[in-house]
């Protein structure tokens, strides 16, 4: 019984590992302020904030001008990292954050586990093919996103921009030229080169179920909203606009480490953008919704008192 509520422990930690940069709407006026929202944990729940130290580069660029926040227009709200900043003027803009590298160690149960839970699943195939499901790994791993927006009605060629960070997504389209039932398509770079036939995960945000809850407040996993796609022999990812929401591609690139102390080096890169009913453009207005969810570790004690409960019922029992 122990065991068991160490692997659920370890999954639900693990399960919050992804990076968005995400707005209220993708869709503001010039010259009003606006808020970008760092979210750690799922494209639908931010675990906890970063801190500033850890953000290798933070970079908006709009209009052919590139602005590098300061830590001043950085603040925490709850578990979510929040920038506040002024789009002056029309067009479509980028943004992206870097964050340096951490390392995290695993057990080998943990570590296969989160191979075949985040969609690593080449690296899993390969760990079986030769015989090594059963070896501990430490990974080292750093975190790469964007986010691209449009402000006012002036569509502008900001949104194709390479940050030249280690791993990013850049589009083939301009995002907000786009509309339902059109193909997307987006070249994946690893070191300013084109990766080629790396697993690559198309998604959107949880939709609500008839009673008003998300997937995430009703327990669901998040990626039941993905499509596994690869990219091309060019590394480029193309897919449908299925529906209006807010759309990511996402993916992990992950390599043995020839670094001492550590067995594998990954980086993650994610890309988000939003499309609306008919004509994607500027003009509409969103509702404002706050992320609300509680912190990792409050789910995390609230887990551990059920499966001790648990535990506790199944003693008397036996």
């Amino acid at each position: 019984m122990k065991r068991t509520i160490y692997i659920l422990f370890a999954l639900f930690i693990l399960s919050g590992h992804d990076m968005f940069l995400k707005l209220d709407s993708y869709f503001l006026e010039p010259n009003k302020p606006a808020s970008i929202h760092l979210y750690n944990g799922t494209f639908d729940r931010s675990d906890n904030a970063i801190t500033r130290d850890r953000m290798l580069d933070v970079t908006i660029k709009g209009n052919s001008q590139s602005i590098t926040p300061g830590d001043s227009m950085w603040t925490d709200v709850g578990p979510t990292s929040v920038l506040n900043f002024l789009a002056e003027n029309s067009g479509t803009y980028v943004a992206g954050v870097s964050t340096a590298a951490r390392s995290i160690e695993m057990s080998a149960e943990d570590f296969n586990g989160y191979l075949e839970h985040d969609g690593v699943l080449d690296v899993l195939e390969q760990r079986k093919k030769e015989g090594t499901t059963g070896a501990a790994a430490v990974e080292k791993y750093s975190k790469h996103v964007k986010v691209i927006f449009q402000v006012g009605e002036e569509k502008t060629s900001d949104w194709d921009t390479n940050l030249n960070y280690p791993i990013e997504f850049i589009p083939q389209s301009n995002p907000y030229e786009l509309k339902i039932g059109d193909k997307i398509s987006a070249v994946l770079l690893r070191d300013g080169k084109p990766l080629v036939n790396q697993l690559v995960q198309w998604g959107t945000e949880s939709h609500e179920h008839e009673d008003g809850h998300t997937h995430e407040e009703s327990g669901e996993d998040h990626k039941h909203n993905e499509v596994q796609l690869r990219t091309n022999s060019k590394g480029i990812v193309e897919t449908q606009i299925s529906a209006s929401g807010k759309w990511y591609f996402r993916t992990i690139h992950m390599i043995d480490s020839k670094e001492e102390g550590f067995t594998h080096e990954s980086n993650w890169a994610t890309i988000t953008f939003e499309v609306l009913e008919g004509e994607n453009s500027a003009g509409h207005t969103h509702d404002h919704v706050h992320n609300t969810a509680l912190p990792w570790y409050v789910w995390g004690v609230g887990l551990l008192m059920i499966m001790m409960i648990f535990y506790l019922l199944w003693s008397r029992r036996v």
